[in-house]
């Protein structure tokens, strides 16, 4: 079974995409911010990341320049990011940051982010 980390602070969001990935039979894990976040990928080795950018405190920029200085195997997670912050500049940094997509949440329901994000599962 594919483990999928869902980085989401708005809780009803979280818990509306965990229900998603959850009922197509992956193992979701949530983290509500960047440290969180840091800690579940090192202890639960996620295979995909779905990352919103908009975050409390540190943003999910933040938390993607931290995953890619870790030192082993987990700092090559896909990740797919996702926010309702429509901005170029973030677009790019998640891009040069290897995010594999950067979808806009109103843009696309739960289902359709599942299907953009799980043809990035790590092999």
């Amino acid at each position: 079974m594919s483990k999928v980390l869902i980085v989401e602070d708005e809780k009803t969001l979280a818990q509306m995409y965990k229900e998603a990935f959850s009922q197509e039979g992956f193992d979701v894990f949530l983290a509500n911010g960047v440290d969180e976040a840091l800690e579940k990928t090192k202890t639960k080795n996620p295979d995909l990341i779905l990352l919103d950018i908009l975050l409390p405190g540190e943003t999910g920029i933040s938390f993607l320049i931290k995953l890619r200085k870790l030192d082993s195997d987990i700092a090559e997670t896909p990740v797919v990011a996702f926010s309702n912050y429509d901005d170029q500049e973030s677009k790019k940094e998640a891009f040069n940051l290897d995010a594999k997509e950067y979808l806009i949440k109103t843009e696309n329901t739960p289902k359709e982010i599942l299907e953009k994000s799980t043809k990035y599962l790590k092999k």
